[in-house]
């Protein structure tokens, strides 16, 4: 029952900047994981591209964490590795991540991920970043 009203919460929250216009950069809130819709790449179509298919989520509220995977031949973007696994099945392949220094999509399996830092985490109390290179993960 809490995780209804949590997510009905967020729903209601991230409904209301984007009906207001704030998702156009003017008044995104400053969290880590946000980005500027200029600067958020959304590869799924469709009305709802700017969500993600699981949670709904904003996309570009948590794009740092965003990641994405084709399934039955259609791209899916996902606020966070949690709903990509809470969706993923044996159709599911290319599972891309953004890097969050680039805000690129990378693959997956050569990401370097850092769990645990000091910056809040998407769908879960854990961060989970990702990085093109071992470099910037251990920076």
């Amino acid at each position: 029952m809490k995780k209804i009203i949590l997510a009905f919460v967020l729903m209601f929250g991230v409904s209301q900047l984007y009906a207001q216009g704030m998702h156009q950069g003017k008044k995104m809130p400053k969290m880590f994981q946000s980005v500027p819709v200029s600067k958020a790449v959304i590869l799924q179509d469709g009305k709802a591209k700017m969500f993600c298919p699981k949670c709904g989520m904003y996309l570009p509220m948590f794009y740092k964490t965003n990641h994405a995977a084709t399934k039955d031949g259609k791209v899916h973007q996902y606020c966070s590795i949690h709903c990509l696994l809470a969706d993923m099945d044996d159709k599911t392949k290319d599972i891309k991540v953004v890097d969050t220094n680039s805000l690129k999509f990378i693959d997956a399996k050569k990401a370097y991920y850092v769990v645990g830092s000091s910056k809040k985490g998407t769908m879960s109390m854990v961060s989970k970043y990702a990085f093109a290179s071992k470099e910037e993960a251990m920076e």
